[in-house]
């Protein structure tokens, strides 16, 4: 999740979000919070109409949080409200989390499916050409 989609969710400024963070990054390791490259900001800028970099819009890289690190967030900003939108992005990302699993469930119930059909079409094929075979005419005993 963006600085600044954290920033809104939690009532504050992005600014003071990324200053808290600055303050206790002692409590944002690389898995709960990092900087996303100029690369990644470009692609995001193109993807999302965000305005230019460094005109009228952001002037240093945005920090991303995982599920951790928004709830580190919330503990550094000491809101009410941050503590109260604490329990939605937990919640929020329970659910991601179980869409994951039920998407990944599926996926393998799919591919049992793929497998369990190409077993039956190689079965089918096999009966077709029994038919076949059955529908020919009988071949008349040569003379000798």
């Amino acid at each position: 999740m963006l600085d600044s989609d954290l920033a809104i969710i939690y009532g504050v400024k992005t600014s003071r979000l990324n200053e808290q963070v600055k303050r206790n990054i002692e409590r944002f390791p690389e898995d709960f919070c990092f900087q996303i490259t100029g690369k990644e900001l470009s692609d995001l800028m193109s993807q999302n109409a965000i305005s230019r970099f460094g005109h009228g819009g952001r002037r240093k890289l945005p920090h991303v949080f995982t599920e951790h690190g928004a709830l580190m967030a919330a503990n550094v900003l000491k809101s009410k409200r941050a503590m109260e939108m604490s329990v939605f992005v937990v919640r929020a990302f329970i659910r991601l989390r179980e869409m994951a699993l039920s998407y990944r469930e599926l996926a393998e119930k799919l591919k049992e499916i793929e497998t369990t059909v190409g077993l039956h079409d190689q079965q089918i094929q096999a009966i077709i050409n029994a038919i076949k075979e059955l529908m020919n005419p009988p071949e008349k005993p040569k003379r000798q």
